[in-house]
Formats: structure tokens, sequence, C-alpha cells
């Protein structure tokens, strides 16, 4: 016999249910461009007319895409778990590397567009990151949906760019609609470059 049950994710808040995509490997080049274009817009020095150019591609690429503008939950980005960073421009590219209910691994990799100074990555990209992750180390231990309550980020060392990083997340414990939650981000060589520690909050039934 079929369990046809909500599952726990269907049962509280008012958070939409998404599913996965599968827009074709077109995206997946999209979103490869993109992020070099992304890398490119905040370093590359061209002269006046060269900016003129790429102003006049990037307005045919809005003029392309701005038919096709959909809901949340309707287009591919953020949606499609193949991808690096799920699919969405507004991540870093991550791929997981782990995914249990006693944690969550990523393997992360910034670039130029994440500088905040010196090359290296901008404080404000880490919190980000974790927030992700924190959602990830919810979905993983079978938790209902939840919402960030808080989160400390502790920097210990410069992160890197062009380095591929790893980042876990855990429970710490819970309590209720309460799951306290940490996370770490370390070089190849195991070196801590910063960690975090959050309180996620499940939502009650028709909380956005």
């Amino acid at each position: 016999m079929t369990d046809e049950r909500p599952s726990v994710f269907e049962q509280h808040g008012g958070f939409p249910v998404f599913e996965s995509a599968d827009p074709g490997p077109g995206f997946a080049r999209f979103l490869t461009a993109m992020r070099r274009a992304q890398d490119l817009a905040v370093s590359a020095d061209p002269d006046s007319d060269t900016w003129d150019d790429a102003a006049d591609r990037v307005e045919e690429l809005v003029k392309l895409l701005a038919p096709y503008e959909a809901a949340e939950g309707v287009g591919p980005a953020n949606r499609v778990p193949s991808l690096p960073g799920v699919g969405s421009l507004l991540m870093p590219p991550f791929t997981v590397s782990k995914f249990e209910p006693e944690g969550v691994e990523l393997k992360v990799e910034f670039s130029r567009f994440h500088v905040g100074g010196n090359y290296a990555v901008h404080g404000g990209v880490l919190p980000l990151l974790f927030d992700s992750v924190f959602g990830m180390v919810i979905h993983a231990a079978g938790r209902p949906i939840s919402r960030t309550a808080f989160l400390h980020v502790d920097y210990r060392k410069v992160t890197p760019i062009d380095t591929v990083l790893t980042a876990r997340g855990w429970v710490r414990e819970s309590e209720g609609r309460k799951a306290f939650v940490n996370a770490e981000l370390r070089d190849p060589d195991e070196n801590l470059l910063a960690e975090a520690n959050g309180l996620m909050l499940r939502l009650l039934p028709g909380q956005p």
C-alpha cells in the first residue's frame, strides 16, 4: 500500500513545494557563460567603445529573455541539482558531495566575481553560502521547512578565490521547532577559513 500522507515538508508553513527542473544542456551552457561574464564584469578594463559594444549585446540578451520571465519555481534557476549552485547565479558554484541526516558537505569554488578586496572573497558572500548550507542540513536531517532565525559567522582566515574549498554543516541540537546548526569552510589543507552557527525555526501553518 502506498503511503499517501504528505511529507513533513508539506505539513508546515506556507512554503511552496519546488520540484527539480530539466531545462536541457542549453541552460548549463548559459550559466557557465554568465558566470564568466560576471567575473569579467568586475575585472575587465577595455576601452569605451568595447563597453558600448558589451552593453549593446547585454541589452539584446535582455530583450531575448524578457518575454519568458516567469514566477518563482517555474524557471529552472535554483531547481537543477545536477548543476553547480543548483543552477542559481546568486549562489557561488557548489556541488554536493555528502547529503545525509548527520550532515552535508559541499565543494565550492569562488571566483573574481566574489572578491571583496586584495583577491579575498568578500566577507558578505560567506553568510550567503552558510545560509544555504543550513537549509540543506535541515532538509537532509528530515526536519520540516524552516527559516533562519539568526546566523553568526566567525572569520578565521582569508578565503581565497580559484581554489576548491569544502563546506560542511550539521544539526548540533534540536528542541521542538528549533534546530541549532553549525557549519564550517575549510581549504584543501583542512585549514579553517570560517565557521558559522545559527538557529533554524520550523514554520508555523501559513507562514511564508
